[in-house]
């Protein structure tokens, strides 16, 4: 092993074959593997030695000891990086990491196309009825055509909820393919930078809930998203409006959602994320023909896997060359960081 080496470790898998083959052009790094079902015996060398973490996104598919909170990063001496897989980072507590001086970087805009045009997928499908009028032509039983009658999208409104990279490229495609009107609600941004983004911004939430004819969701899943959208939100949308996610399950309140169907409040959703994932198949929503459903499969495209791991890498290398990275999500860790990053690797990262 080179001398001065960095030490990389994953779970199970990473986004895509690229992230492994950047990363084994470099001499100075070394890249572990282990799997949820490790035993100790060969976690706890890995762990001890490791200065970066490429982690997981997904609750599910990570064992609760391999995420990143504290009693892991407590067997991590010498970890200086959690990098997670994607945009979400759900398996790693933000103020544990900033509390051990770990800097957090996601991969932010890498799979924005595939979600996006998963987001303009629904709005279309549930608009045009397919999903229903498919089942009715299959079961073999009579139906008149004009049950499935469904609406244009020309024209009408959309209501994005977090205009970051995923949202930014809804928007343009619906302004761009069908001349909606698009508003946005992100308390994060001016009315001047969600109008360079091609949207007006929503002065409330229920601003939006009540003008929109579909509500996308593209917010990622903090303490302040979480229960967002509840039985009260869900109310105050209008009744022909369709809901539609593909940010994380736990914004929207599922109970609420199937009580709103129920009472036809809303007239259809698209949901691609869940509280628990894989969903039950007994769970309520997924009685609804006019809910269209998929397994958090939005950004599960070949490219974007591709970009999402290329973008890692390029990420990694940056952090354990000394470069501070664009997508930190825990600029406070930074003078902590560094210096934990001088003591450990030798020399001191930028300022």
């Amino acid at each position: 092993m080179a001398p001065n080496t960095k030490r990389v470790f994953y779970v199970n898998n990473v986004a895509a074959q690229v992230y492994l083959d950047m990363l084994a052009k470099r001499p100075d790094i070394h890249v572990d593997k282990l799997e949820n079902d490790s035993p100790d015996s060969a976690i706890e060398p890995v762990l001890a030695q490791a200065h970066a973490y490429q982690i997981g996104s997904s609750r599910q598919e990570l064992v609760m000891k391999l995420q990143g909170y504290t009693p892991l990063l407590s067997r991590c001496p010498n970890l200086l990086v959690l990098s997670t897989n994607g945009a979400g980072f759900d398996t790693v507590n933000l103020a544990d990491a900033t509390a051990a001086g770990v800097a957090v970087v996601n991969q932010a805009g890498g799979n924005k196309e595939g979600v996006a045009e998963h987001v303009m997928a629904m709005m279309l499908a549930l608009s045009k009825r397919i999903v229903m009028s498919d089942h009715a032509m299959r079961s073999g039983g009579t139906y008149d055509r004009r049950d499935f009658m469904g609406d244009d999208v020309q024209g009408r409104t959309i209501g994005i909820i977090g205009i970051g990279h995923v949202g930014t490229r809804v928007a343009e495609l619906c302004r761009g393919l069908f001349q909606m009107r698009v508003i946005a609600y992100d308390p994060y941004q001016t009315a001047e930078q969600i109008a360079a983004k091609g949207a007006e911004k929503a002065a409330t939430l229920e601003d939006l809930l009540r003008a929109a004819d579909y509500v996308s969701i593209n917010c990622p899943h903090t303490k302040e998203t979480r229960g967002m959208m509840g039985a009260a939100q869900f109310a105050q949308m209008q009744k022909h409006a369709y809901f539609i996610t593909t940010a994380r399950g736990g914004i929207h309140d599922e109970d609420a959602l199937a009580a709103a169907l129920t009472a036809k409040q809303i007239t259809g959703a698209g949901l691609d994320v869940w509280e628990d994932e894989p969903p039950p198949s007994d769970h309520p929503l997924l009685r609804f023909d006019n809910v269209l459903v998929s397994p958090h499969t939005a950004g599960i495209t070949r490219q974007s896997r591709h970009n999402i791991a290329k973008i890692a890498a390029e990420q990694m290398l940056d952090i354990l060359d000394g470069k501070k990275p664009p997508r930190l999500l825990n600029p406070e860790v930074w003078d902590a960081y560094r210096d934990r990053f001088a003591a450990i690797l030798g020399f001191c990262p930028e300022a």
